[in-house]
């Protein structure tokens, strides 16, 4: 598995928060890494690798649509994921 844990309970901007962009985007960056892991393993799984291509478009959406928002958040986002842009 990934080095990298993510608790999504730091981007909520309250308890009940689910939906917001950046929960969103940190929820996608885990599932991408699950993916990412398991096809390193199972490199002929074509399936997942469609999905996973579709995680990563919906969460670059979410990124853009943050960053258009709140520059700041954008920045914060990237670095406590550890994402580069």
């Amino acid at each position: 598995m990934s080095d990298l844990t993510i608790d999504i309970a730091n981007f909520k901007k309250h308890e009940k928060d689910t939906g917001s962009a950046e929960v969103q985007i940190a929820q996608l960056t885990d599932r991408i890494q699950h993916l990412t892991d398991h096809l390193s393993t199972h490199k002929k799984d074509v399936s997942s690798r469609r999905g996973l291509l579709k995680l990563v478009a919906r969460r670059r959406k979410l990124l853009d649509y943050t960053k258009q928002r709140d520059e700041e958040t954008y920045q914060g986002l990237l670095k406590s994921l550890k994402l580069r842009r």
